[in-house]
Order: C-alpha cells, then sequence, then structure tokens
C-alpha cells in the first residue's frame, strides 16, 4: 500500500486505483443527494432548464404573435370560415357530448385538477414540483384574465352560440388552462415514463387538449384564433414554469475533495 492506495492487478498487467474509483462514486452520489434533497427522494431526476426555458420563450412569442394577429383581424377570414363549418355540421349527438366535454375541461376543472395532482406530488415529497404546479395553474389563469380584459375582443355572434357567451373572447380560458394544466403534468410525468409511457401520454395529452378546445369553436363561443393563442400560451406557460422548477432544483457543483486539490498542486 503507497499513500493510502491499494493497486489491483487487470487483465494485461494494468493497475487500478481503488482509492480513485471510490472517489469518483462518493461525488455521484453526492450528486443523487443534491438533486433529490431539495426535491424528495434521492432518485430524482436531473433535467436541463435551459432549453426548457429557449422552449418557453419561442412558445410565449409566438403566442404573443398569435394575439396581436387575432386581435388585428389577420385571421378573421379562416375564423368565420371554421366558425360556420362547424355551426352547419352541428348535430344532436355532437351537440351534447361537446358540452359535456367542454364542462368537464373548464377552467374550474382543469383548476381542481391541477391542486388535487399537485397535494398528491406535495405530500409524496415532491413539495417543488406540487408547488410548480398549483402555481402554474394560477398564473396563467391571472395571465389570460389580464389579456382578455385588455384587448376586450367580442365573442361569436350569438345566433352561433350554441352556449351563450358574452365576456372577453381572446385568448381562450379553457384552451390556455387546459394546455397548461395538462402540459405541465406531461412535463412531470416524463423523466419517470418509459419510451412508450411518453408516447401514450403525449397522445393523450393532445387528443384532450385539443377536443377541448375545438368544442370551444363547434358551441360557437370561440373563434378558432383565440383557441390557438390559447393552446399557445398555456403550453408556453406551462414550459416556462419547468424552466424556473428544474433551474431551482439543480444540484450544486460538488466541491473538490482535499486529495484533489492537493494533486492539482
Amino acid at each position: 500500500m503507497i499513500g493510502g492506495r491499494v493497486p489491483i492487478r487487470a487483465v494485461g498487467g494494468l493497475d487500478r486505483d481503488r482509492t480513485a474509483d471510490h472517489r469518483l462514486l462518493t461525488r455521484r452520489d453526492a450528486d443523487l443527494v443534491s438533486a433529490g434533497g431539495q426535491n424528495g427522494p434521492v432518485d430524482q431526476p436531473v433535467r436541463r432548464w435551459g432549453p426548457t426555458a429557449v422552449v418557453a420563450a419561442i412558445l410565449l412569442v409566438l403566442a404573443g404573435v398569435l394575439v396581436a394577429v387575432a386581435f388585428t383581424g389577420g385571421l378573421l377570414a379562416d375564423d368565420r370560415g371554421l366558425l360556420d363549418g362547424a355551426a352547419a355540421g352541428r348535430s344532436p349527438g355532437l351537440t351534447t357530448a361537446a358540452v359535456v366535454l367542454t364542462t368537464v375541461g373548464n377552467t374550474a376543472a382543469m383548476a381542481v385538477l391541477a391542486v388535487v395532482v399537485g397535494g398528491v406530488l406535495f405530500v409524496r415529497g415532491r413539495r417543488a414540483e406540487g408547488v410548480y404546479l398549483v402555481a402554474t395553474m394560477g398564473s396563467a389563469s391571472v395571465v389570460f384574465t389580464v389579456v382578455k380584459n385588455l384587448l376586450d375582443r367580442p365573442r361569436p355572434p350569438a345566433e352561433l352560440q350554441v352556449l351563450r357567451e358574452t365576456n372577453e373572447s381572446l385568448p381562450s380560458g379553457h384552451a390556455t388552462m387546459s394546455a397548461t394544466v395538462i402540459g405541465a403534468i406531461v412535463i412531470l410525468a416524463w423523466p419517470h415514463l418509459a419510451a412508450l409511457g411518453r408516447a401514450l401520454a403525449v397522445v393523450a395529452a393532445v387528443l384532450w387538449v385539443g377536443a377541448v378546445g375545438a368544442t370551444r369553436i363547434y358551441l360557437g363561443v370561440h373563434w378558432f384564433s383565440d383557441v390557438l393563442a390559447g393552446w399557445t400560451l398555456g403550453l408556453g406557460w406551462a414550459s416556462l414554469g419547468a424552466a424556473i422548477l428544474f433551474r431551482w432544483c439543480a444540484p450544486a457543483p460538488a466541491a473538490p475533495d482535499a486529495q484533489d486539490a492537493a494533486e492539482r498542486g
């Protein structure tokens, strides 16, 4: 034994340093503890906040552009054409299904879902994730309400509405909240799912969020551009919150031990 190191004879006459290997393992363990210590279990996955922030910025800029284009009438022809087509294709069965779906997927239901799932996460030790889900939902509600009040875009004509709505139209609250809450849940579940689970989660999320938004057009209570802006805003807001969460939970760099400092010196 020399200097506390135990040489191990390897194949081909090469020596391995058990002390160095042990030191590397210790660092990995420290990284896992650091990652989990701020947010529950020690096996909490570490996620990159930088790329998530970039995605959030792109989506939020796109949402702003869509809101501006919709407000200035840039999509008016498409809006009217899609609304007229939806009204022409209505049937009693489809209308009943649309009313049920739009009620189940409304802003209050999405808020309850976020609070319930966030509470479960908090109780199970994933506190930062629980706070993220509830805070993202709550702030998204404030954002779309403020934008609605500022723009005060009128709803589609009353004669095309199945359910009477008279408040501001842009962006759609149903689309914004469903995209925010469901998107945030998928983001939280993502690192814990295998490839098949991820694919199923994305398909289910797209179908649900898309269906809720489609009911708003079918029922004549929103323009297509309202829904499109809401989807984009919701996904961008969920991504922004996720970037903040990932940055908050990022492990601190491990400090070098005394022996490393001595070897570098």
